[in-house]
């Protein structure tokens, strides 16, 4: 009978919750909840990385408009300088709120790919390569506006948990390009002029469908005994969505194994894609969960808000009041006089723009403090850090990118290219989660700063680098692992520190400076390095000039050799430059950095100041507030009488001191 009546209870309880969520009011409660805009964020960024499947529609531009090869790499060049350079968008984030940036990026990306459409379907003029060139360009740097409008708004409303934010978030950009391969081989099959399509109105319309969910929403934290950790500011819906996340790599992954060894039907890759959709809609079980949470926590706070009475003032004190505010007024009005009759003297830092704000920009603030741009561009702290990401990523990337000849000249089959590239998508995922929540982990509990993190993965990636520079057998699929995984694990390190070294208020901007980085170091290590080295080998191969190398192949060992060992120097490099900054923060990441925000927040939630109020009144009165505002009784109830008692014996004495002086008058 007791089992049986538990059970009855169980069941009860858990049908009134499902009434509570099955109600109009509950879903517009999740609708416009700080957890259904992380997972708006998470769609917006999983359908924002096609930059990453370039190699998968560029063999139909070059054949559907006549482009050499050399053309075709112009317009890879103008793809990352469009999907990197997004200052424009920063600063528009800075005057603007999240949704017009969401919009201008939409806007960017159906106009740049559906042009790139047009042209390579035949239903437009044969563009010239310049416009073409503007057209790619264009719809790479939406990707900078989605990121932005999406990232950094996260960003700002988790700053306790930036490092769990920012690897969640780019291990979603990460996958994005292995999203857009499942969905457009299941909506058009293998036609890669559709693709184009698909990258032009997909992440158009995923951006517009959330575009009032993106916003900046502070949070007041409810107080309960002392416990600041609430449903609306935890850590554990991230590790949540961590996880779900690492269903959806792995699902990936199989996928693609099975793919490259089976030919698999339409229908079977509908299902599949189906399936893939219903994953990355798992996420929003968890926004429901925690909005529920929420819902139970604000009711029970309510319940112990404790009762407040209403009493009116006494005469005496009201008499007071009017006497001292009308002297206020007075003083005040004497006072704006004298300040009109003066003549108004300029700011200094204001009336002379140059001397002042130079001195200004060379005289930042303290670590951790709000840095303008100007400060934080011309920092020692971040020259450092943008040298030691142009080496670290400026190397990766250069791997990445010329994956496809690597493996070629080192004799493997293209079904194993195509198995590194894959292999290099999912470890770039797991790189960007493992970076951002290990950093917050070790950071939280042993005080271990992400910059040495930072050194450390550069440390890594000299591993992939060499085993591709001397061309072990059978290496190259453990250097696509520790490539992709260096390559991922340095973004959210990059940005998690930029947010932390030189604080959220110009946050937009600098986190969009940090990525440029990116473009500079592959035209550096790639282009004047990697693609130099090569041609000079495959002509010496050839027994040609350097001239006509541009269309022979390279085969051995020597083509990279030189190339990855020169990339191996300068990422060490990096890494020494990298410890420079590590010294530079030792004693800023000792300290709790995130007190600022948690004292905020206290802030923010603290209760108005409340005049102190009488225990007792003549003929059974309420407990007085001087000033007739409700108070609440309970704790705190001494220490109220004692100030009241304070103020009363001050207001006494002025009273007395102001008689004294009229009658001396008379």
């Amino acid at each position: 009978m007791v089992s049986s009546s538990s059970a009855s209870g169980g069941d009860g309880c858990t049908a009134a919750a499902v009434r509570e969520v099955a109600t109009a009011r509950f879903a517009r409660q999740v609708v416009l909840g700080r957890w259904f805009m992380v997972f708006a964020c998470l769609l917006i960024l999983s359908a924002s990385g096609a930059t990453y499947i370039f190699g998968l529609y560029s063999k139909v531009l070059k054949s559907a408009l006549g482009y050499d090869q050399q053309t075709l790499n112009t317009f890879a060049f103008f793809k990352d300088l469009g999907a990197n350079v997004g200052v424009l968008s920063g600063l528009i984030n800075e005057v603007t709120p999240p949704w017009v940036v969401l919009a201008i990026g939409a806007a960017m990306n159906l106009v740049g790919y559906l042009m790139i459409y047009l042209a390579i379907d035949g239903r437009t003029a044969r563009p010239p390569v310049w416009l073409m060139c503007v057209y790619i360009c264009v719809g790479a740097n939406s990707q900078s506006f989605t990121n932005t409008g999406a990232l950094v708004t996260c960003v700002k409303n988790f700053p306790g948990s930036r490092g769990a934010v920012l690897g969640l978030l780019k291990g979603f950009v990460g996958l994005s390009g292995a999203i857009f391969t499942q969905l457009y081989i299941a909506i058009y099959g293998d036609d890669a002029k559709s693709l184009v399509l698909l990258v032009a109105w997909l992440p158009a319309a995923v951006c517009i469908v959330f575009v009032h969910t993106v916003r900046i929403m502070p949070h007041r934290p409810v107080r309960r005994g002392g416990e600041e950790e609430t449903a609306a500011t935890t850590s554990d819906p991230f590790y949540c969505f961590l996880y779900i996340s690492m269903a959806l790599a792995t699902y990936l992954l199989v996928m693609i194994v099975v793919q490259n060894q089976l030919d698999l039907s339409h229908p079977a890759l509908v299902v599949s894609a189906t399936a893939l959709m219903l994953i990355l809609l798992l996420p929003l079980a968890v926004v429901v969960k925690q909005e529920y949470r929420i819902k139970r926590e604000l009711e029970e706070s309510l319940l112990l808000v404790p009762p407040t009475v209403t009493v009116d003032k006494p005469a005496a004190l009201q008499l007071q009041m009017a006497t001292t505010k009308t002297e206020t007024e007075t003083e005040d009005a004497t006072t704006s006089a004298a300040t009109l009759a003066s003549p108004a003297r300029p700011s200094p830092s204001r009336s002379c723009f140059g001397s002042s704000c130079l001195k200004e920009m060379f005289s930042p603030p303290a670590q951790g403090e709000d840095y303008t741009i100007l400060q934080a561009l011309v920092s020692v702290d971040m020259l450092v850090l943008f040298l030691a990401t142009i080496c670290g990523v400026g190397g990766t990337l250069t791997a990445i990118d010329n994956m496809g000849q690597i493996g070629q000249s080192l004799g493997y089959p293209p079904k194993s290219i195509k198995t590194f590239i894959s292999l290099i998508s999912i470890w770039n995922y797991a790189g960007r989660v493992t970076a951002g929540f290990a950093s917050e982990a070790v950071l939280a509990r042993y005080k271990f700063p992400r910059p040495l993190m930072l050194t450390l993965v550069l440390l890594l990636a000299c591993v992939g680098h060499l085993l591709i520079a001397f061309g072990v057998p059978q290496s190259l699929y453990a250097a696509s692992v520790v490539i992709g995984f260096c390559f991922g694990a340095q973004w959210p390190l990059l940005f998690a520190i930029i947010s932390e070294l030189f604080g959220l208020k110009y946050y937009s901007t600098l986190y969009n400076f940090g990525s440029v980085a990116s473009p500079i170091g592959a035209y550096a290590l790639n282009v004047r390095v990697a693609g130099y080295l090569y041609d000079v080998e495959a002509a010496r191969q050839h027994g040609g000039t350097l001239d006509g190398a541009g269309d022979k192949t390279c085969i051995g060992v020597q083509c990279f050799k030189l190339a990855f060992l020169i990339i191996t120097a300068a990422t060490v490099a990096g890494a020494l430059v990298s410890l420079l900054l590590v010294w530079r923060t030792r004693n800023f990441y000792r300290s709790d950095i995130y007190a600022k925000f948690r004292d905020a927040a206290a802030d923010a939630d603290g209760e108005p100041a409340h005049r102190p109020a009488e225990s007792s009144a003549v003929n059974g009165s309420k407990p007085v507030s001087s000033s007739g505002w409700e108070v609440p009784l309970g704790v705190g109830s001494t220490a109220k009488l004692t100030v009241l008692l304070i103020s009363t014996c001050k207001l006494a004495t002025n009273y007395r001191l102001t008689l004294l002086n009229y009658s001396s008058s008379l």
